[in-house]
């Protein structure tokens, strides 16, 4: 058991088996907010080991939990990301392309109606402290749209690898993503190639896109993801992957939860905020992990995390 040395804290073990001091009132939160979450969080609950998730992310860079919610959790969500999209595309900087009919929109937690079930989904949690360790910081939420007719995506990665990444072997930051539908195959799912977030980026156009000569190793690797209403995944960013062409007549929405460990940096590319009466409605415990602003009225976000070799998409 750790050592607290503040008076009235003690050593309470997290969902990711790491020891943190809290008071009484932290842990009175903490179990108020596992209740009030307690029926979403019901049929993904089960928390795998801190071997198991490293294994995944530091192996394949990609882990997966099918069920995490109620399927009417998720079309709740799906609502409210179709709301704010149609805003986003109306207001200037809202969406930013990244390929042909396919968007990114970076958007203000609160505008969710379940934001605090996926922030605090023991899952997550215990992802986050595991790799990232317990003084992780969330900052992006957000999704994609890839629209019907998408096209291919070149392979790549989100952003340049850093140095604590290509020499020191550690992963810095971690993208979970939630589907708000159930993915075929026409519906242009996401791909990846395990494995390849080690992967020497020396010939990478800027960092992030490998040259064609590499595809084929990506292409031997491929996985193609369709996840079903209520699944949530995570993954390294650096893993190189890319979204193919959506041949269907339907968009097909995900959202985006980016967290990083303590010095990324990934947070200077985005503007997370709360309004001020939301904010103190937060669990402390939560909000120890969020790297934001806190506003008397949400400020539109323009968007900032381009990705200037996505825009045309694949030839």
């Amino acid at each position: 058991m750790a050592y607290c040395p503040d008076p009235g804290t003690r050593a309470v073990s997290s969902a990711g088996g790491v020891a943190r001091c809290r008071t009484k009132r932290e842990e009175l939160v903490t179990q108020a907010e596992d209740t009030e979450i307690g029926a979403v969080a019901a049929a993904g609950s089960e928390v795998p080991d801190p071997a198991t998730i490293m294994g995944s992310l530091y192996g394949d860079g990609i882990l997966g939990l099918k069920g995490a919610f109620p399927v009417e959790w998720a079309d709740m969500l799906g609502d409210d990301i179709g709301i704010l999209f149609a805003e986003a595309l109306k207001q200037p900087g809202g969406a930013v392309g990244r390929g042909p009919n396919r968007y990114y929109v970076e958007i203000h937690p609160e505008r969710l109606r379940g934001f605090r079930d996926l922030l605090m989904h023991p899952w997550v949690t215990a992802v986050c402290e595991s790799v990232l360790g317990p003084d992780h910081q969330i900052v992006e939420i957000g999704f994609d749209v890839p629209g019907p007719g998408a096209m291919d995506q070149p392979w790549h990665r989100d952003f340049p690898a850093p140095e604590e990444t290509l020499t020191g072997r550690r992963l810095t930051s971690l993208a979970f993503n939630v589907t708000t539908v159930d993915v075929f195959e026409d519906m242009g799912p996401f791909e990846i190639a395990p494995g390849t977030q080690w992967d020497d980026p020396a010939d990478y156009e800027h960092g992030m896109f490998p040259p064609k000569s590499l595809y084929g190793r990506y292409e031997g690797r491929a996985q193609r993801k369709m996840p079903r209403r209520g699944d949530l995944s995570v993954r390294s960013a650096l893993t190189i992957h890319r979204g193919t062409a959506n041949r269907s007549q339907k968009s097909r929405p995900v959202l985006v939860l980016g967290v990083d460990a303590p010095g990324a940096g990934n947070a200077e590319r985005h503007d997370l905020q709360f309004t001020r009466p939301v904010y103190e409605t937060l669990p402390s415990v939560l909000r120890s992990h969020l790297v934001c602003r806190v506003v008397d009225r949400l400020e539109p976000i323009v968007q900032a995390h381009t990705i200037e070799g996505l825009v045309m998409g694949e030839a």
